[in-house]
C-alpha cells in the first residue's frame, strides 16, 4: 500500500482524536469536525501531489475566521492547532503501523506539515501585525480625543470658576468694610482673613488652569520689556523670605556673569516662572535644608542653574514633572500648606514654567540622581533665557531705542 493509502485508513481515528484533543485543548467546537474532514482530504492530495497547494485555501479560512471572532487574534493561533494535529498524526501513525512503515509515512508527510506550519506562521505574524496596528491607531486617537477633553475641562473650568470666585471676593470685601465697627471685629477679622486667603489660593489655581490652557493652544503672549535678572531673583528672594527664615531653610541667590545684563524679555512672566521652580525647590527641601540659585553666561544665553537639598526626583519622573498634574508621589502624605515641607498643589507650576520658557525659545530641565527622602540627594533645575539685546516687535524696538542705545 502506498502512504497515501495508509493515511486514508486512519482517517476514522484521526477525525475522532484530533476533534477531542482540539475541543478540550483549543477550545474548539465538535461541529468543527466537518473542517477538519476537508483538512484531512487536502492532506491526501497534498501527499499525492506533493505540494501544499491544496491546503493553503483551507488554511487561510481558519486563519481569517480567527481573526475575525476573536478581540485579540494572538489567541487560539492556527499555528497552535495545526502543530497539535501534527503531534496527534504522528502518534496514531506510530500506534498503527509498523516501524519502517511509520518511518516512512513520517518522513513523507513531515515536509507538507513543515511547509504548512511556515506558510501559516507568516500568514497569522502578517494579521496580527495589521491588527496591532489598527489597536495602535485606535488607542491613539482615544488618547488624542482624552487630551482634547482634558484641555478642554481646564479651559472651560478655570473661566467658570472665574465669576463666582470673583463675587467671593468682591462680597468678603463689602463685609470687610461693613464690619469695620462691630464689636466682634476680632472675630469677624479672623474669619475674613480665612476667606481671603482662600480665595487668594482659588484665583492662583484658577489662573495657573488658564494659563496652561493658554500655552497648550499656543495662545501665550509675550510682553518684552527691558529686564535684569537679579533682580527678579532677587525680588523672589524678598517674597519668600518669612517661609525661609520659618522654615531654617538657606537661601542663597549668587551675583553671576550675566544676572546683572540687560536684555528683552517678559519679566512677568520670566517671574513666575522662576518662583514656579523656587517654590518647587522649598516645597521639596526639608527645614533645614539649602537653596542655591547660580548661574553662568554662554553663547547667546544666560544660564540660571537652581539648586537644593531635597528630597531629589527619579530618572524617570524627569520629564514627568513638566506634564500637567504631573505631581509624584503619594498625594495623601503632602501637606496641606502650599509652601510647608511636600505641600500639595494641582501640579501645574512646572508645566507653566516650561511653556513661559520655550515661549522665550530657552530651555529647561532637571537633574536628580534619584528619590530619597531619607539622604536627600537634591535636584538642579537648569534654565536657559537667549540673550535678547532688542525686542522682537519693531514698534517696541523704536521705543527702547534709546534705552539701548544708552546701555
Amino acid at each position: 500500500m502506498s502512504n497515501r493509502d495508509n493515511f486514508a485508513e486512519i482517517k476514522p481515528i484521526w477525525l475522532e482524536r484530533v476533534s477531542n484533543r482540539l475541543a478540550a485543548v483549543e477550545g474548539i467546537q465538535k461541529c468543527f469536525a466537518m473542517q477538519l474532514a476537508e483538512l484531512f482530504d487536502a492532506l491526501l492530495d497534498s501527499i499525492s501531489d506533493d505540494s501544499i497547494n491544496k491546503l493553503i485555501p483551507i488554511l487561510q479560512e481558519w486563519i481569517n475566521a480567527r481573526t475575525e471572532s476573536a478581540s485579540d487574534p494572538s489567541e487560539n493561533s492556527v499555528r497552535s492547532i495545526l502543530s497539535q494535529i501534527v503531534l496527534i498524526t504522528f502518534d496514531i501513525v506510530k500506534e498503527i503501523f509498523a516501524p519502517n512503515v511509520a518511518l516512512d509515512m513520517i518522513g513523507e508527510v513531515l515536509p507538507l506539515y513543515s511547509s504548512a506550519l511556515e506558510y501559516v506562521g507568516s500568514y497569522e505574524t502578517k494579521l496580527d501585525l495589521q491588527y496591532m496596528t489598527e489597536e495602535l491607531k485606535r488607542t491613539r486617537f482615544n488618547l488624542e480625543k482624552l487630551e482634547a477633553s482634558k484641555s478642554d475641562f481646564i479651559s472651560i473650568a478655570a473661566h467658570e470658576l472665574r465669576t463666582p470666585l470673583t463675587l467671593i471676593e468682591g462680597y468678603a470685601s463689602m463685609l470687610d468694610d461693613v464690619t469695620s465697627t462691630d464689636r466682634q471685629r476680632d472675630q469677624t477679622g479672623v474669619c475674613l482673613a480665612g476667606i481671603k486667603a482662600g480665595t487668594m489660593r482659588l484665583r492662583e489655581i484658577v489662573d495657573d488652569m488658564i494659563d496652561v490652557s493658554m500655552i497648550e493652544n499656543s495662545l501665550l503672549t509675550l510682553n518684552y520689556q527691558p529686564i535684569w535678572l537679579n533682580r527678579l531673583l532677587n525680588q523672589i528672594c524678598r517674597e519668600v523670605n518669612s517661609t525661609v527664615l520659618e522654615r531654617r531653610l538657606k537661601f542663597d541667590v549668587a551675583s553671576f556673569s550675566g544676572s546683572d545684563e540687560m536684555i528683552f524679555a517678559d519679566g512677568e512672566r520670566l517671574y513666575q516662572a522662576f518662583k514656579n521652580v523656587v517654590t518647587n525647590a522649598i516645597k521639596y527641601t526639608p527645614d533645614g535644608g539649602k537653596i542655591t540659585i547660580d548661574g553662568r553666561l554662554l553663547p547667546g544665553f544666560i544660564e540660571i542653574i537652581f539648586s537644593d537639598t531635597g528630597i531629589g526626583i527619579d530618572p524617570e519622573d524627569h520629564l514627568r514633572i513638566f506634564e500637567k498634574f504631573g505631581r509624584l508621589g503619594n498625594v495623601s502624605l503632602h501637606s496641606s500648606g502650599k509652601l510647608k515641607f511636600k505641600g500639595g498643589g494641582p501640579g501645574l507650576g512646572l508645566p507653566i514654567t516650561k511653556g513661559i520658557i520655550e515661549a522665550h525659545g530657552g530651555s529647561i530641565w532637571v537633574e536628580s540622581a534619584r528619590f530619597d527622602e531619607e539622604h536627600c540627594p537634591g535636584s538642579v533645575f537648569h534654565i536657559l533665557i537667549p540673550i535678547r539685546k532688542m525686542p522682537p516687535d519693531e514698534g517696541a524696538a523704536k521705543l527702547f531705542h534709546p534705552l539701548v542705545t544708552n546701555s
